[in-house]
Parts: C-alpha cells; sequence; structure tokens
C-alpha cells in the first residue's frame, strides 16, 4: 500500500473496486454514499470497474519451473500499481451466491501470482493498509458471511486491518435506497 513517510501524515488514499456486473448496482450506490458522507478529510478515491480492467484466468505456477510469475503487463499491471498505491482497499461487490463475484475472485486469485512476481513485494506492500468491503444483497446479512469472512481472512493473511462490511439490501437497482439502516452505518462507515 502506498508509502508513508515516518512521521508524517500522509493522506490516506482510498480505491474502490467495483466488481458489480450491473453499472450503478445497488453496491456501488452505497460505496459511493459511505465515500461522500464518511471519507476522512484529504483523503484520495479512485474507482476501478473489474469489467473494465479484465484479468486473463489465473494460472497457478507455484509447483512449476522455478514457480515463479511473469512480470504483469496491460491490465493486470494496471490493477497492480492501482492496489499498491492505496492505503485503504474497497471492495464494492454485490453478494453472488453467497460470495464475492468472479471478477473479484479472479482480482485476488492474481494476488498469489504478485506474491511471486519478480520486483513486486506484493505482502510487504499491502502490510500496514486497510481492507473494507461494501455489498448488497436480497436476502438476510448473515447470508453475506461467506463473501465478509474471505476477505476479513485476506486482510488477516497480509498484515491488512479489517475495517469492516458495509452490508445493505437491495435487489432491483435503486433498492439500497430504501435500506434506512444501511443508509445510516453509511453515514460513519469510513470514519470508523
Amino acid at each position: 500500500m502506498a508509502d508513508q513517510p515516518a512521521g508524517a501524515e500522509a493522506p490516506r488514499s482510498f480505491l474502490f473496486l467495483d466488481a458489480s456486473a450491473r453499472e450503478d448496482g445497488n453496491s456501488g450506490r452505497l460505496a459511493r454514499l459511505a465515500a461522500e458522507a464518511s471519507l476522512p478529510a484529504g483523503a484520495e478515491q479512485r474507482w476501478l470497474r473489474l469489467s473494465e480492467h479484465p484479468l486473463p484466468p489465473f494460472q497457478d505456477l507455484r509447483h512449476t519451473g522455478d514457480g515463479r510469475y511473469p512480470e504483469p503487463v496491460g491490465h493486470e499491471l494496471t490493477l497492480l500499481e492501482a492496489t499498491l498505491a492505496a492505503t485503504d482497499l474497497v471492495f464494492v461487490a454485490p453478494l453472488y451466491w453467497y460470495s464475492l463475484p468472479s471478477s473479484a475472485k479472479l482480482y485476488l486469485d492474481h494476488w498469489s501470482a504478485w506474491l511471486r512476481a519478480p520486483g513486486v513485494d506484493f505482502r510487504a506492500g499491502m502490510a500496514g493498509g486497510t481492507l473494507w468491503a461494501v455489498t448488497a444483497l436480497a436476502t438476510e446479512d448473515d447470508k453475506a458471511d461467506p463473501l465478509v469472512g474471505t476477505l476479513r481472512l485476506t486482510a488477516e493473511y497480509l498484515g491488512m486491518r479489517w475495517g469492516g462490511a458495509l452490508i445493505g439490501n437491495g435487489s432491483r437497482p435503486g433498492d439500497v435506497l430504501r435500506d434506512e439502516r444501511a443508509l445510516v452505518s453509511a453515514t460513519s462507515f469510513f470514519a470508523g
């Protein structure tokens, strides 16, 4: 995550990774509301839709040849650089079949390559950053446990802080804007 000089309080940099298959979906609307209402003063924000940065299928090369991965190029390099430049990584990911959308899971799979890519000290770059989730689902909140657990454990594995999950309810576009509990939570989500 972004380097900060010793003793200096650098502005936080939030990377929002929209993994929805629907543009301007409920998760995205909830994340934008939370960003407008509760990002720390001076925080930078960058929004990337994973569908606009498609990654190739992940290939596990750990036990082939020297186990090293090629240097990232194209969309993979764009996502790697944006990820390492952020202090805070926000998965904007609707609940699909009780877990992350496939584009978010594929992005996480590529982290396995980035941990081994030449010239990339991915683990050190991620340590100390904060991982967040914003999700919308059409059922009860406890159905989001697999998605939240995946991201929380990912943060733990890389020495990141877990910022938490903002969970809204909505199926049709805009439904989440009627979820009063989620709207109230959004007003202070990133401030905590």
